[in-house]
């Protein structure tokens, strides 16, 4: 059954996410276990089949109207994240099995991811103008290859990278997002901030699906609270995205990072 707290919930979140283009499992997960008092394995768990249907569309329109997802990087990102999120289900659903109480590690997890995030936040726009600055390369001519900051380590760095968001995600459903735009920004500085964004949207899906169903098969997903963040929250990112040319970005972002540090650093240090 819906709920209208719920829904509300999920317009706001959808809300900000189409205003700052920040990844909703930074927003929606903390808002969850603090407002509604879900226990944050559920919230964790929701929130990635969240991600993982909410941004099937963000993906459709970057490849299917723009062409700006770069298959290669997705491949080598995936390569090193879905072996590490099924590690870190498996070993989330054998403390489960055992009677341990995985909530803290949860709780820790998310804590640690939300103050990183904070911190690529403010890290992306300097990253997005020395990008601008070095000469981009244009979607059509630009490759995993030439685009690359480490053209002979760019293959290890990416695989290296889609391991730490595997295990991160999974254990705290933030980071698809904000902390994967900004590693492709450091590692791929030649490549237009439309094609990063895309190529991290479709590396986004397969892992918090994974990851979602994981936690599904643990019992950590409430599917009518599922049901009503996504009634909300798809209005709420279309309108968000319409306002985002009107709302200035450089004002709102550095609040939004340091309320993500707030709650953090409450997550850590609870």
């Amino acid at each position: 059954m819906l709920s209208t707290g719920y829904i509300v919930s999920g317009f706001s979140v959808g809300l900000l996410v189409g205003v700052t283009g920040v990844g909703g499992g930074s927003l929606m997960t903390p808002l969850l276990v603090f407002l509604f008092g879900f226990k944050p394995a559920v919230a964790v768990g929701t929130d990635l089949l969240f991600a993982a249907i909410t941004k099937t569309g963000g993906v459709w329109v970057h490849h299917g109207k723009h062409n700006s997802v770069e298959w290669k990087i997705v491949g080598l990102l995936a390569l090193g994240s879905l072996p590490c999120a099924l590690g870190t289900l498996y070993v989330l659903q054998q403390l489960h099995v055992t009677g341990k109480e995985i909530g803290h590690v949860i709780t820790y997890s998310l804590g640690i991811a939300l103050i990183l995030t904070a911190c690529a936040l403010l890290v992306r726009s300097i990253l997005m103008n020395k990008a601008q600055k070095a000469g981009l390369i244009d979607d059509d001519h630009s490759t995993e290859s030439n685009a690359a900051r480490f053209p002979r380590l760019h293959v290890p760095a990416t695989v290296l990278t889609g391991a730490v968001l595997g295990v991160l995600v999974t254990l705290s459903s933030v980071g698809a997002g904000a902390l994967g735009t900004v590693a492709l920004l450091f590692l791929y500085p030649k490549m237009t901030t439309l094609k990063v964004v895309g190529t991290d949207l479709a590396h986004a899906i397969p892992l918090t699906a994974v990851a979602g169903l994981g936690h599904w098969s643990i019992g950590n997903v409430d599917l009518a609270l599922l049901g009503s963040l996504l009634v909300g929250s798809l209005p709420g990112i279309w309108i968000g995205s319409h306002l985002s040319a009107k709302i200035p970005e450089r004002f709102l972002r550095p609040v939004l990072a340091a309320v993500l540090l707030l709650i953090g650093l409450k997550f850590v240090f609870q």
